[in-house]
């Protein structure tokens, strides 16, 4: 999981941060995860979402952040973390969210 710090790169966003699941199933769970964490912890639903249907690239727009949710094949396939080359990487511990998400009762059970 990486965030990519685009300020200054694209006009339409600040950060995009990537991430995937072994499979669909998984990557639509983190996605159900992020929307109901966003949500219950900051007040915010995605202006836009794209791609849970299949859950191969799930796209999640919050603005000044996008979340992309990938499966394996298709993170390897797009290359999104390359085609960015020289931005600033933010790496993101898993079990540091994971602690966060803890904290928001529903994210936690759901």
């Amino acid at each position: 999981m990486v965030a990519l710090d685009l300020r200054g790169v694209a006009g339409y966003t600040d950060f995009f941060v990537i991430c995937q699941g072994n499979t669909d199933r998984q990557a639509k769970a983190i996605h159900d995860g992020v929307h109901l964490g966003m949500k219950k912890s900051e007040g915010v639903l995605p202006r836009r979402v794209e791609g849970v249907s299949e859950a191969r690239w799930i796209l999640m727009d919050y603005l000044d952040v996008v979340v992309h949710v990938f499966t394996p094949e298709t993170r390897e396939f797009y290359r999104l973390d390359q085609l960015w080359g020289e931005v600033p990487r933010l790496p993101l511990d898993p079990d540091e969210l994971s602690e966060l998400a803890k904290q928001v009762p529903e994210a936690a059970s759901a």
